[in-house]
């Protein structure tokens, strides 16, 4: 059924946008008269392989999420991808992404990735999400030189290293890994937001020259001297920290202190602060 009653259609035309979201589809099939088609959304179905678009040249925006893929492939003729969503499926390789080169956004978290790899050529990826998969290593990054967010979440890396080329980086993710110092930034002077929360960092350095922080996200380390949010104070935007589950929480001022520290701080975890 397609139901576009009320809609103010003007026109019977190249139909541009098809969504089958949440639907019991096992295979991709009989899309072959849908050359228009600028947007397929396929995600929370049951399809194991990206097949039979090759019809689909004018697509920009696809959405597989949600399904039970094992490789990415069945994408050589969509060379005009802006955005690709594969999000939780069981994908183990980053691949056959060559002819992506107007690619915008991927989203590939909550696979089975362990080596991020192949993209280095994706000089047009704006926004690069691996979170919950199973990396260990920050590489291979080096050609994303237009990169501004880049979340790796809950994955298995120890070092903040591999980052020296993305000079445009504004957001950066790496919550729930097990880095133990903050370093390797230096190059990253741009960023607005930095959340490196629940991991195993006793100090905060080596972040003084990011003064254009606005959000800085460390919650559940083992910070515990005051002294260390003395590199936060050349971020004169900064609004937001996280610092719960420190052992800095443990003190009775640890609000009033964080506020005399940091006096353009207006949010301090999830309380507003109030004047």
């Amino acid at each position: 059924d397609v139901d576009l009653i009320h809609c103010r259609i003007g026109k019977i035309e190249g139909l541009e946008i098809l969504s089958l979201r949440q639907n019991l589809i096992k295979q991709i099939e009989n899309l072959e008269e849908l050359g228009c088609l600028n947007e397929l959304d396929l995600y929370d179905n049951q399809i194991k392989k990206i097949e039979n678009l090759q019809a689909l040249t004018e697509l920009e925006i696809l959405d597989i999420s949600f399904n039970i893929l094992r490789r990415m492939e069945g994408l050589e003729r969509l060379t005009k991808l802006r955005k690709l969503f594969l999000m939780n499926n069981k994908i183990c390789k980053i691949e056959n992404l060559g002819h992506q080169q107007q690619l915008e956004m991927l989203e590939l978290g909550s696979n089975r990735i362990r080596v991020i790899e192949n993209i280095d050529n994706l000089s047009h990826l704006d926004s690069l999400f691996l979170g919950t998969n199973k990396i260990t290593k920050l590489q291979n990054l080096d050609g994303l030189t237009n990169l501004t967010v880049l979340s790796i979440q809950s994955n298995r890396i120890t070092r903040i290293e591999g980052l020296q080329c993305l000079m445009n980086l504004r957001e950066l993710y790496l919550s729930h890994n097990g880095i133990e110092v903050i370093e390797g930034l230096e190059n990253n002077r741009k960023l607005t937001t930095l959340d490196i929360a629940a991991n195993r960092i006793k100090k905060i350095e080596n972040i003084s020259h990011l003064t254009e922080l606005q959000e800085f996200w460390m919650n559940d380390n083992q910070i515990e001297n005051w002294g260390d949010l003395d590199e936060l104070k050349n971020a004169h935007s900064l609004e937001t920290v996280y610092l719960e589950r420190n052992p800095l929480q443990k003190d009775p001022q640890y609000r009033r202190k964080i506020m005399l520290a940091l006096p353009t701080v207006r949010q301090i975890d999830a309380t507003f602060i109030r004047f």
